[in-house]
């Protein structure tokens, strides 16, 4: 088993392209993603998110570039390679008829250190349905249970597709928290695909957008905004009681402008930072407000599966 040298990379891409047939799916991706870092890669149907994950797991085979995942080549990873990563897969319907908490120590029985079904079990919510049939359990509780068979065995790596489709609000805050202990405190890495902004920024230390087969930016939430050159939004109330709103570069001086000119106090004084949605739109679209992407049509199912 390879094991990785201290600060060298969990994942390490370079110039990875992609092709069916005549069509480019990916450009030459650049990745390099460390130890315990919960790393976002974001972008809209179709820009390659799912193509890029499949060459990172080894499921697809690349057309061109370098990639070294755990120490491996993908490609040519074994069963010990494998046990060291966990997926949380976006949508599987197998093992219908197994009970919870039987598939649970079923799968915990592939691992030299699994952690404990019951305590799992309880990890993640489900300790109410460990005697339930899998196909009897609703959607949410499905895919709490997508996420305990991802992290049964301890990974190393983590992937993560759409991890909390379906979950309430209050399941969604504690996998959050358990996400944020897996990389605190266990050193897990963590690959995450999602099309909730909020989610990516409360997780993600660093984000990537991908965009028509090629990373657009890629940094820290703050990062993007300024790569993006978003700028700020300032709202106050005039003294003629009108609304008034200006965008800047330097919200800072436009506040002490509106002070020094003030008679009192500015009712309504309101700074408004560029979010990761304004960013994710103007990469995506080159506008805070842009229409909505195009139809999907990559040869790969894109749409389906990202």
């Amino acid at each position: 088993m390879t094991r990785l040298a201290p600060g060298r990379p969990v994942i390490h891409a370079r110039d990875v392209t992609m092709a069916y047939g005549d069509t480019a799916v990916l450009h030459g991706i650049d990745l390099d993603i460390h130890r315990g870092e919960v790393f976002a890669l974001l972008g809209p149907n179709g820009a390659g998110k799912t193509t890029t994950v499949e060459i990172l797991e080894g499921f697809r085979r690349r057309s061109g570039g370098e990639v070294d995942v755990l120490g491996t080549d993908p490609e040519r990873g074994d069963d010990a390679w494998r046990g060291r990563i966990g997926l949380v897969l976006q949508s599987w319907r197998d093992h219908r008829r197994w009970r919870v908490a039987e598939l649970l120590g079923h799968f915990a029985t592939y691992y030299p250190d699994p952690r404990d079904p019951t305590e799992l079990l309880a990890l993640v919510g489900l300790t109410d349905q460990a005697g339930r049939q899998v196909d009897r359990l609703s959607g949410g509780q499905r895919r709490r249970l997508d996420v305990a068979l991802g992290i049964v065995g301890r990974p190393e790596l983590l992937f993560l597709d759409e991890p909390t489709t379906g979950f309430d609000p209050r399941a969604r805050h504690d996998f959050h928290l358990l996400v944020e202990r897996l990389a605190r405190d266990e050193g897990v890495t963590v690959l995450l695909t999602t099309h909730d902004l909020v989610e990516a920024e409360r997780l993600a230390d660093r984000i990537a957008m991908l965009v028509g087969g090629s990373i657009r930016a890629c940094g820290t939430p703050a990062d993007l905004a300024r790569q993006a050159a978003s700028r700020a939004e300032v709202r106050w109330t005039a003294d003629d009681g009108t609304s008034r709103r200006e965008r800047t570069e330097d919200p800072s001086r436009l506040v002490w402008e509106l002070h020094r000119d003030a008679a009192g106090p500015i009712p309504g004084l309101e700074v408004r930072r560029p979010t990761l949605e304004d960013t994710y739109l103007h990469m995506v679209h080159g506008t805070a407000g842009g229409p909505p992407g195009p139809p999907d049509d990559s040869p790969d199912g894109e749409a389906q599966a990202a």
